[in-house]
């Protein structure tokens, strides 16, 4: 009789935005008539720049040509879109990151997911909270991260790193030692930045302990303060402590195209084994490239045109949050992020908690967000609002919200 794998069985409900889907499909069911303004998921919704289209009909026009016909991608990546990203998004900003140390695939999420395979079931893991659902459910799916107590939210085997008011939504240094670290910044959920001397700090102290650092930095294009990091890789050793995941779905709007890549430095070593090598490996097995023509999209990105054109688009999201931001704080509502992220976290008022937030909104203004809880414990009593809705609806939305008086 074939046995499924229990781990999974650990996971305690679904996943949070599956969650945050039923509950607004059993709203619209009874309730057809109800304008739902959607800032709930971070998903993009101005269209791919006009350098981006073009690229991808011509590349599939290549793809219909027997002499331009591509199959499968290199197990890396294709050279002409690692190249540019070695010398656009490291070698710019002074990072000596090569082009043969970066892994192209088809998003960030997968590669946070996927890249704990390469470490020892042994490992404890050190995440912030909040923190994005994937990095512990994947853990957790590999059978690493203990008991879940269901009274506190939290697992045995993780340590936590509380990131609250108190300390500027941004992690201490751990009391406990961990072998795996993620940290994402500017981060998802709460919008916080953390300095290039502070995150030079986590840097020594990766080295110091052993650990490896899995850094997110899925938002760094809305970076607008220049004292803040946009690479891990512009700290002095991260190349000997730390793995890089990078998406072209918030910068370029690639949700629905999927492209993104991961970095990982050849001085990466468990003792003589190169995580670059387990990675390679791992990659070349499991993963066939992200498609030529997206490649191709990608590339377009680092072009004068593609970067003017991106540029436009996050300032147009990023609009958008200030808008949020600055109106929700004229309501009274305790506000941090929406200056180097497209995230907005707000406290919840009187009392609520961040379900019954949820709930309040959705029933009184058709408004949807995301539940800080859902997040981690550190979350609860707070709210995630997104900045990628259209400027229309993100203004009707914030409007809707003032007129509660809370």
């Amino acid at each position: 009789m074939f046995k499924v794998n229990e781990n999974y069985l650990k996971l305690p409900g679904s996943y949070l935005f599956s969650t945050i889907s039923k509950k607004v499909n059993a709203y619209t069911a009874e309730h057809p008539e109800a304008k739902i303004i959607r800032l709930g998921i971070g998903d993009v919704t101005q269209p791919l720049a006009p350098v981006i289209i073009d690229t991808l009909h011509s590349a599939v026009d290549e793809m219909g040509n027997a002499e331009t016909f591509h199959g499968y991608a290199p197990d890396l990546g294709y050279e002409f879109l690692r190249s540019a990203i070695a010398e656009n998004d490291y070698k710019a900003r002074g990072c000596d990151i090569s082009e043969d140390e970066i892994f192209v695939s088809d998003g960030a999420k997968c590669d946070c997911g996927n890249i704990q395979e390469i470490f020892s079931l042994d490992n404890k893991i050190a995440v912030c909270d909040p923190v994005y659902p994937v990095y512990v459910d994947s853990n957790v799916m590999a059978g690493r991260t203990g008991v879940y107590d269901k009274n506190t939210g939290t697992w045995s085997n993780v340590i936590y790193m509380p990131c609250t008011a108190d300390n500027g939504f941004a992690p201490q240094l751990p009391k406990e030692t961990p072998d795996l670290i993620y940290l994402c910044f500017p981060n998802n959920p709460t919008g916080a930045t953390i300095t290039k001397a502070q995150l030079q700090e986590w840097v020594d102290y990766a080295n110091k302990v052993g650990a490896v650092i899995l850094y997110d930095a899925a938002y760094e294009a809305y970076i607008s303060q220049p004292d803040i990091p946009h690479s891990i890789y512009e700290c002095e050793g991260a190349r000997t402590c730390a793995i890089e995941f990078h998406s072209f779905s918030k910068n370029a709007g690639f949700t629905g195209v999927r492209l993104g890549y991961t970095v990982i430095p050849k001085d990466l070593k468990a003792g003589d084994v190169s995580l670059h090598s387990l990675w390679a490996r791992r990659h070349g097995t499991k993963y066939n490239g992200a498609p030529y023509i997206v490649q191709r999209a990608g590339a377009a990105v680092y072009t004068k045109e593609g970067r003017e054109q991106l540029m436009k688009q996050v300032a147009y999201y990023m609009n958008n949050a200030h808008y949020i931001y600055n109106g929700l704080k004229e309501a009274g509502f305790t506000v941090s992020g929406g200056v180097n992220a497209p995230y907005i976290w707000l406290k919840a008022p009187n009392g609520m908690t961040s379900w019954e937030f949820f709930d309040y909104l959705l029933e009184r203004v058709n408004v949807v967000g995301t539940p800080g809880s859902g997040f981690g414990p550190s979350g609860e009593t707070y709210f995630r609002l997104t900045a990628f809705g259209s400027y229309e609806n993100t203004v009707e939305a914030v409007d809707r919200i003032k007129n509660l008086k809370v």
